[in-house]
Formats: structure tokens, sequence, C-alpha cells
């Protein structure tokens, strides 16, 4: 079928008021980069609408890459048409026909916009319902479940019509909700975080903590994978902070008693990510944690770690259980990433009896016998930065190859 368009439906976006033109203009931008090999394409975005005109461009290439981004709640392949019954019989006949199979179901979907148009919702579901069936032998009415659902919709300019409706990511687009910074181990949980975040509009960077020898480059290409997926849900792009962190390891372990250094470490790593916010602009730090998963995810550990910062902590999946955190990697395809054997620096270091009810006053009296701000500073100094672009990680076989 020769469709010249695609045709984007809002949803959240349409409950926005006043501000409404900020969201529907970030998402133009965010279908706009990832569409960036396609340069026939042109968006009009409109209040209600926005529409991806194809002028020859193969919709079949550029679904896949939609399907992905925030701000769509669902999106038709469709044809504009003039105002003409005859015309627009014709094109809904010939639609149809180049879809259905033996045994399919339809019904007509109408929206009368325009209410100029000479016909009401009913006389049109009425008159292009009575042509498809009285055209096609075997096609047969469903109301309520069909397979074949020809949305027919008038509008003052023009009639649109497809017969698809294509699930979109939802959610509000990229930037809309401001930038965050991802706390990114190796693990199941923080991509989830990333991805539910970065679905309400949170433009995520990364920061993961690399701790040579005691963690492989393989460990640290796990996570680079885990960013590359992260990228295709972040409007085609993501950056990625790869911390040093060895020495600042080492050094806890020598001067903090066993039962507190996975506190003291997540109190460093956190405030390490908070010096990388400041410098990135970011507003907030997202991280994986869940309530009670493990030792250093307890209320008292959470209250004793959030002691160094000020910022924002976003605990998206805080109340939400390891199998529907597991479910949601799947349909995310960051699954089969983290479970790779590779272990980061938080799983190589952890000690054989975490204290699971820390105080805060202890761990800051621990902590007082070292002073940690020099290699703060050395570690944000020599973060490694690494940038992961859409149409890089699309085109190559291995995730190496996309960065630059």
């Amino acid at each position: 079928m020769n469709y010249d368009r695609i045709l984007i439906r809002y949803g959240e976006l349409s409950t926005k008021g006043r501000n409404r033109k900020i969201f529907v203009d970030k998402l133009r931008k965010t279908i706009q980069k990832a569409l960036v090999h396609f340069p026939n394409t042109k968006i009009e975005a409109k209040r209600e609408r926005m529409y991806v005109l194809l002028n020859g461009e193969s919709p079949e290439e550029i679904i896949p890459l939609l399907k992905n981004i925030f701000g769509i709640q669902s999106f038709s392949p469709a044809m504009k048409l003039e105002r003409e019954i005859d015309t627009i019989k014709e094109a809904a006949l010939n639609m149809v026909s180049s879809i259905y199979n033996e045994g399919d179901t339809f019904k007509i979907s109408a929206r009368r916009a325009d209410k100029s148009f000479s016909l009401d919702t009913g006389e049109i579901n009425y008159l292009f319902g009575s042509h498809l069936l009285k055209n096609i032998p075997g096609l047969k009415v469903d109301v309520k479940n069909p397979v074949i659902n020809v949305q027919i919709e008038v509008r003052s300019e023009a009639v649109y019509l497809s017969c698809e409706n294509i699930a979109g990511a939802g959610g509000l687009p990229a930037g809309t909700s401001g930038k965050a910074m991802l706390m990114l181990s190796g693990g199941l949980d923080s991509p989830v975080a990333g991805y539910l975040t970065m679905k309400r509009g949170l433009e995520l960077e990364g920061v993961h903590f690399f701790s040579p020898p005691f963690t492989s480059e393989r460990a640290k290409q796990k996570v680079i994978d885990l960013s590359s997926k992260l990228a295709n849900m972040n409007g085609g792009h993501f950056v990625l902070h790869i911390v040093p962190f060895t020495e600042i390891q080492q050094l806890i372990h020598k001067q903090i008693p066993e039962n507190y250094t996975m506190t003291a470490t997540r109190r460093l790593m956190l405030r390490i990510t908070d010096e990388l916010s400041k410098r990135q602009e970011a507003l907030a730090i997202v991280t994986g944690e869940s309530l009670g998963q493990v030792a250093s995810q307890t209320l008292e550990s959470m209250h004793a770690i959030n002691d160094v910062t000020n910022t924002p902590i976003l605990r998206p999946l805080i109340a939400v259980d390891k199998t529907d955190i597991i479910d949601i990697a799947k349909n995310i395809e960051t699954h089969d990433i983290s479970i790779r054997p590779y272990e980061d620096c938080c799983t190589v270091f952890v000690p054989s009896s975490p204290k699971t009810k820390p105080k805060k006053e202890k761990v800051q009296y621990y902590e007082s016998f070292v002073d940690f701000e020099p290699m703060i500073k050395e570690a944000v100094e020599k973060t490694e930065t690494i940038i992961l672009k859409r149409d890089i990680i699309l085109n190559s076989a291995d995730t190496m190859d996309s960065l630059f």
C-alpha cells in the first residue's frame, strides 16, 4: 500500500494546557533525530496530531524507530485524501484489499472533526462498510474485536485514512521533565529504573563505577551495551560516564570496618555522582533501589547513604517486586545483557556480613579519619565520557563500534 504519511497520536500530551506546544515541539525534535537517515521525510506538528510525511521513504523502515519514542501513544500509516466520496471509497477498498486475509473481520471507525462534511458519522460507517462488503468476498463485520479497523478521520483540510493502530511507547517526550544522572550498574534494576524515568520525560546520563583489575573489561562492555539499549529509548542519544573507582574502593576496605564498607561505598558513589550532576547541570539522581531487596536498600541504609547529598534521589523501583523488574527488563531487551556473568564493583567487594541497619553517625565517624575529598575530585576529573548514538548503534554488530 502506498502510504504517504504516518499519523501520530499524542496520548498524555493531549492533557497539557497552555504549555502543550513545548511538549509537542520536543516530540517533533526527537522524531527528527530518530529519522536522520530518512532525509525526504518532513514533520508536520499540529495541536491534536503530528504527521510524518514520507515523500517516498519506506514506512516499514520508519515504524520500528517510532515505537521506541516516548511521547507517542499510538501511530498509523495513513493516506491524505481529498474530501470526495468516490476517492475515499476507492482508497479504502485498495487499502483493505492489500492486507485482507481470508476470514478477516472489519469495522469502520469514523471521526468527523469537521461537522460541515456532507455525511455524519453513522452515514460514513454505513456507506463505506457497505462498499467494502460488496467488493471483498468473505469479509465480515465485527464491531467489538475486528481484525481490520478502517479509520476515517474527516478534517477541514482533508480526509485521513488508515487501517492499523501501532502502539507507541507512551509517556512524555525526552527532556520535557529535565535532566538526571542514572547510577548504572551492570545488573537488572538500574536499566529498568532508567527506562521508567525516561518514560516520564527525563533526559538521563549514566554514571558507572569501574574498578580494574577487580572488574573486567567485559563488565565495562556490559554497561556500554546496556547504555546502547537506553540510547534507543532516550531520543537516540545517551551519555555514559565511567568513573575510576579502584583507589577509593581499596581505601574504604582498608580504613572502614567491614560491616560498614558497603554503606561507605554507596555514600562515596553518591558524592561522586552528585559532583557529576552539578557539572552536567542535572537536577536529580536516579537509582535502581527496591525497598528491602538487599542490605543497602533497607530504609535505614538509604537514610544513612542519603545523608551526603541534598540532590533529589529518584527511586522508581522502590515498591516493585523483583519478578516485575525482570519482566520489564525482558520487554525492553536489557535482561539478557544484565545477566551476563561479569561482576561490577558493587558485587566483588561485598562484605560477608553487611550492616542492614547502619547508623548515620557511625559511618560519619569512620569516614572522618580519611580525607576523601581529593580522591573524589580526582575521580571526577578522570571520568571517561562515552556518547552513544542511535544511528551508529543500529548499524553496528559490535556495540564498541558505536562509540566515538
